[in-house]
């Protein structure tokens, strides 16, 4: 039989029950052994983390890039379904979007339940298979259908991904590894319409979901081998549990162990992203500045291709190359980010000073929330106005730069101000931006059509205008309404 020290923490010699009460130790219960435990994901090997990090944001890139990669071949799909609507035109790609929405609703207390590798793993095979579907699709239904469906399965590593960021790297590591991971969910939905156009006018559209299903396949298997488990409650109840059947002592527990059953934790879990979406002002306003900005950069998307092609005649080809702006845009805020936010949580440590609103510095925060009105007002007087294409695109620059940093600064920050719950604070998070990302394109063309280009645009970036102050505002005041017990969600 093992003994208590073997359960408790330590593992190096026997302790009596004295020494356990000491530390403050309950022999029944599993814990680390001890601070420097290699098995507790926090102290894996730095490569170790930083391969899981790249596996992740590999999937994570793939399953944000199937909100956009046929975007250019709307147009021939409306056409071999005989499809006139234009709503249709935005629907067929913005539906998938909505899977964002839906998914992690049931993804995240799952992970919860299971851990997070499990949940990656089923949801990657689904994934792949909605998408060979869509592939296969004879008609408009279906291809909608099969869309959701796979936005749906998609969805779980924008879901977990940042807990499982919270479950290796200590607080002044994340933003560098948020930086990497969270470029899929901005930078997939714009290389996606850069290789689709040329994709489509050379294989035709079905062509783009068989190449989606193949990325999707591969990197899910390198998924599969090279990360393991690192939800800390999950590998504690394995770790109770496998000592329970060496020891034959059945009260053994997790420290971890919440002591509800799993319908319980799962209907808990369910409700706890809706709680905090609507009960915490932190999570609501921080959400609905991240979804606003979201939503305006899927208008975009799915409006570019008919922007460029109707108003500088762009072939089905080169419209994907319009999305490179954002891109770069992207690119560029990414790096900054990752080097200025863990930069100044760093200095913050030293100082003996640190706290979750840091991840929201004003050297970011502002420059970013301006960056994005400025890039779309420049965009629609531009094209309004038939100026050289080269000028809208660089304006999208600033719309890239605008929505990454507003919205990885974002999340950090919500990972650091709820690390426990961290999972149903993202999950909140992206319902939110997936419903504005799903709905607010519908309105795309109908907008510009009623009020033009620049003017469509310029409605647009005064939204953006006035939610500049959301990030400056938790900046300021957010410990304040985070340590408020008004404010304080029962969870």
């Amino acid at each position: 039989m093992a003994t208590p020290a073997t359960v408790a923490g330590s593992g190096a010699f026997p302790a009596s029950s004295a020494h356990l009460e000491k530390d403050g130790r309950h022999p029944h219960v599993v814990d680390w052994d001890g601070p420097d435990d290699p098995h507790n994901p926090l102290n894996w090997p730095e490569s170790r983390k930083w391969t899981t990090i790249a596996t992740l944001a590999l999937v994570t890139l793939v399953t944000p890039l199937g909100s956009s990669f046929f975007a250019p071949g709307v147009p021939e799909v409306l056409r071999a379904f005989h499809e006139p609507s234009k709503l249709m035109a935005t629907f067929v790609v913005s539906i998938y979007i909505l899977g964002f929405a839906i998914g992690p609703l049931i993804i995240a207390p799952l992970s919860e339940l299971y851990g997070r590798s499990v949940i990656y793993h089923t949801c990657n095979l689904l994934f792949v298979a909605f998408t060979v579907a869509c592939a296969l699709s004879s008609n408009m239904d279906m291809l909608v259908g099969f869309r959701l469906l796979a936005g749906c399965a998609g969805a779980a590593p924008l879901t977990i991904g940042g807990g499982t960021i919270a479950d290796i790297f200590p607080q002044e590591k994340r933003a560098g590894a948020m930086a990497i991971w969270g470029m899929g969910p901005l930078l997939g939905p714009v290389i996606g319409p850069v290789c689709g156009g040329f994709l489509v006018e050379a294989r035709g559209w079905r062509w783009v979901f068989w190449i989606l299903a193949i990325l999707a396949a591969f990197f899910s298997i390198l998924l599969f081998f090279f990360t393991k488990e690192t939800y800390p409650p999950t590998l504690l109840e394995r770790k109770a549990a496998r000592l329970r059947k060496e020891t034959g002592n059945a009260n053994l527990t997790s420290k971890l162990a919440s002591g509800l059953s799993p319908k319980e934790v799962f209907l808990r879990s369910i409700v706890r992203p809706m709680k905090m979406l609507f009960l915490s002002p932190i999570v609501f306003l921080m959400s609905l500045f991240v979804a606003v900005n979201y939503g305006i950069l899927y208008l975009l998307m799915v409006t570019i291709t008919f922007v460029f092609e109707g108003q500088y005649h762009f072939s089905s080809g080169s419209v994907g190359l319009s999305f490179i702006g954002m891109g770069v845009g992207m690119i560029v805020g990414m790096g900054v980010l990752g080097v200025v936010s863990d930069r100044v949580i760093k200095k913050k440590i030293a100082q003996g000073n640190v706290k979750p609103e840091h991840r929201l510095p004003f050297v970011l925060t502002l420059p970013g929330g301006i960056a994005l009105p400025i890039g779309i007002f420049i965009y629609g007087w531009t094209t309004e106005e038939h100026v050289h294409w080269i000028v809208p695109i660089m304006a999208t620059a600033f719309i890239g730069v605008g929505n990454l940093t507003g919205m990885m600064t974002i999340q950090t920050y919500l990972i650091d101000a709820f690390t426990v719950h961290a999972a149903s604070a993202i999950a909140a998070n992206t319902v939110l931006r997936s419903v504005f990302g799903a709905v607010l394109p519908l309105s795309g063309l109908s907008m510009y059509d009623k009020l033009g280009l620049g003017w469509g645009n310029s409605v647009l970036g005064f939204i953006s205008l006035a939610l500049i102050p959301v990030p400056v505002l938790f900046r300021i005041y957010g410990e304040r309404i985070r340590t408020n017990p008004r404010f304080q969600v029962k969870l």
